[in-house]
């Protein structure tokens, strides 16, 4: 008897619990504060007017400041809106909220609630861009899809150089094997941001204010470029290809690499990583590829003083992609006031830049070193050697 009347007494006492919890938590879980849109651009002498957004239960008044972090960039016009409680205890409003740009760049403009956490203003921030022209705007979107075309075409003039000769002799197998395992990587990176929701909203939760960086326009590059390598790769195996080979040096590095790929996935499989953070070494991965990759095809044309075999069509678009790369970063500075984004990081204009450069290296080498080699005597050479020697060596 005494046991159920204490059983009785707390199911009333938590059913009471549950019940206060319900009526007095309407303002905790319930009502929230958007910014609609969430993403703006602006130019210099334009106004913009956005919305802010307030729904669900309320139970007293509030406040909404706009941070004064970035005064010196925009004007908020009001920069407090004050909301009194609704008398039926929800609330569906909507304020006007006038954004007048005062200097270029790019932020996020967060706003918050007074009493601090009574509702949810997890979206409670645009993310604003104020650029000087939008001309520029509109240059920079030409410039990115000249360079997206530039570099997507500059897989095929390699793969015709060697159908057309049945012959891969003068093409580096380390900048192949290199490349192919760097864009695979590249691929498999933007695949798993773009389309696997899990990781994208663990990297939303470690930026809460920030965009996927990988667009469709990314993915579908470096799925061409995958498959293009492979294909190149694939013509080494049928037609002539001399005494090359993967080089030692090449094999040790591509094993080292996998090394780090193996102790990652051991990571992840022990719980002690996400996968966003396996992404990201493979995103090292292939930075770290792009600065020696170009290196093995150098030292190979300067060995054979020659750079048949080597398209200068495929360097030359390279060269086009990655001048227009840099052009468009250089612009988008200017109109968005963004000179950190070169100078405060300057890894992806400083890899631009590398590429261009080695881009130069093959193009005196092809145009002024060793301009007069004829294909037809250096495939003699090559054969003459390679017969000296015995038979063919083959991709290990």
């Amino acid at each position: 008897m005494f046991n159920t009347k204490r059983n009785k007494l707390l199911i009333v006492l938590i059913f009471t619990v549950l019940l206060s919890v319900i009526c007095n938590g309407q303002t905790t879980i319930g009502a929230s504060v958007v910014l609609d849109p969430q993403d703006i651009t602006l130019l210099i002498d334009e106004t913009k007017q956005i919305s802010v957004l307030f729904r669900g239960p309320l139970t007293q008044s509030i406040q909404f400041n706009f941070s004064n972090e970035h005064d010196d960039f925009v004007k908020i016009s009001p920069s407090l809106i004050s909301i009194d409680a609704p008398k039926d205890g929800f609330i569906d409003k909507g304020v006007l909220v006038e954004l007048e740009p005062l200097s270029p760049g790019q932020f996020d403009l967060v706003g918050y609630i007074i009493p601090a956490g009574l509702i949810d203003d997890a979206k409670a921030f645009i993310r604003v861009t104020v650029a000087n022209s939008g001309t520029l705007i509109y240059v920079s979107i030409v410039i990115g899809w000249m360079y997206f075309v530039a570099w997507t075409i500059s897989f095929w003039p390699q793969m015709i150089i060697n159908f057309r000769r049945k012959s891969v002799v003068g093409l580096s197998f380390d900048f192949l094997a290199l490349n192919l395992l760097g864009h695979t990587l590249y691929a498999t990176f933007n695949c798993a941001l773009y389309w696997n929701d899990d990781i994208e909203q663990e990297y939303f939760h470690r930026n809460p204010h920030g965009l996927n960086p990988v667009i469709a326009n990314d993915v579908a590059f470096s799925l061409h470029a995958s498959l293009a390598t492979f294909l190149t790769v694939l013509q080494c195996f049928f037609y002539e290809r001399g005494e090359q080979r993967v080089s030692y040096i090449a094999q040790g590095i591509l094993s080292l690499f996998a090394i780090v790929i193996i102790i990652s996935g051991i990571l992840i499989g022990t719980g002690h990583w996400h996968w966003l953070d396996f992404l990201y070494t493979l995103s090292y991965i292939k930075l770290a590829i792009t600065l020696i990759k170009y290196i093995p095809q150098a030292v190979l044309n300067f060995r054979r003083k020659s750079t048949v075999g080597w398209s200068i069509e495929n360097i030359l678009l390279d060269f086009t992609g990655g001048s227009l790369s840099m052009l468009q970063m250089l612009l988008n500075a200017y109109n968005y006031d963004d000179w950190a984004s070169i100078f405060g990081d300057p890894t992806k204009f400083g890899l631009g830049l590398f590429s261009v450069l080695f881009d130069i290296v093959f193009i005196v080498q092809h145009y002024v070193l060793y301009r007069n080699r004829t294909e037809l005597k250096t495939l003699e050479e090559e054969s003459s050697n390679s017969a000296a020697v015995g038979s063919k060596s083959s991709l290990p």
